[in-house]
């Protein structure tokens, strides 16, 4: 048994449907958020930046004395080293392994999308292992370097002229390739899922990365014992920008409204 709570870190509030399906799953666990709002969106930087904000995440979330910590966050998971994520003094999940599991799994006729941040998109992460699980799956990736700030700033009403018009510039390669499975590989992505659905079609599978790894992270304190001996569950609440709108925004990612006090940071 571990009392310490779970950190969960993002670029932005996207992360927030991690910890929606933490919370359901694992609800006496106490949880700790870091919505890294100031440096908004992660995914049109470079790696060595990429990497630099993550670091500074983890460093918070340790000062925090975590048990675990998750990226919930496509752009760091497919850019964060291995070795480094190896190497911190607690288990590190990134999204991408229980996404992917769950992707090639779910598939039948062996054609998977990939949706994602240009950072994403461009390290390959997501099809380097989807190939790892199913060598012969064929991938087809997309960046929608417009869903993030669109997500954040409340879109998502699959009703909407303006976001399925985005929305279908970005997925017309996704149809056209027959993906009868596409993974949502942002935690911001969820959000447009009935958009992504819409013009996907109902028999298209999408794989919500922010669920899968919410499973993966209750496996892994079973596993390891880690899991509380409490009763009641809590989340602390931290960004590094703008908190004043935030249990607006963040009502909107959790389904819920927010209880809990807010705290702003400074991570450098």
């Amino acid at each position: 048994m571990d009392n310490r709570a779970i950190g969960v870190f993002d670029s932005g509030l996207g992360g927030l449907t991690a910890v929606k399906e933490l919370k359901k799953l694992l609800p006496c666990e106490k949880i700790v958020f870091l919505g890294d709002t100031a440096r908004l969106p992660y995914g049109i930087h470079d790696r060595e930046t990429i990497c630099k904000y993550a670091q500074d995440d983890i460093r918070f979330l340790l000062s925090k004395d975590v048990k675990i910590i998750i990226a919930a966050c496509g752009t760091v998971s497919s850019n964060f080293p291995k070795e480094d994520a190896e190497n911190l003094p607690v288990p590190f999940i990134d999204i991408i392994s229980p996404t992917v599991e769950a992707a090639v799994r779910l598939s039948k006729n062996g054609t998977i999308g990939v949706l994602g941040t240009e950072a994403t998109i461009s390290s390959r992460a997501f099809e380097r292992e989807i190939h790892r699980l199913a060598p012969d799956t064929t991938v087809v990736s997309k960046a929608c370097p417009l869903f993030v700030p669109l997500v954040e700033n409340g879109y998502g009403d699959p009703d909407d002229p303006f976001i399925l018009h985005v929305a279908e510039e970005y997925l017309l390669g996704i149809r056209e390739a027959g993906c009868d499975t596409v993974i949502l590989g942002c935690t911001h992505y969820p959000h447009l899922s009935r958009v992504i659905q819409k013009i996907l079609g109902p028999d298209v599978t999408l794989i919500n990365s922010g669920m899968e790894t919410a499973s993966a992270a209750s496996y892994l304190l079973h596993e390891k014992g880690l899991e509380t001996s409490g009763t009641e569950g809590c989340v602390s609440y931290y960004v590094t920008e703008n908190p004043e709108n935030f249990n607006e925004r963040a009502s909107f990612f959790l389904g819920e409204e927010i209880t809990q006090q807010l705290l702003k940071v400074d991570l450098v």
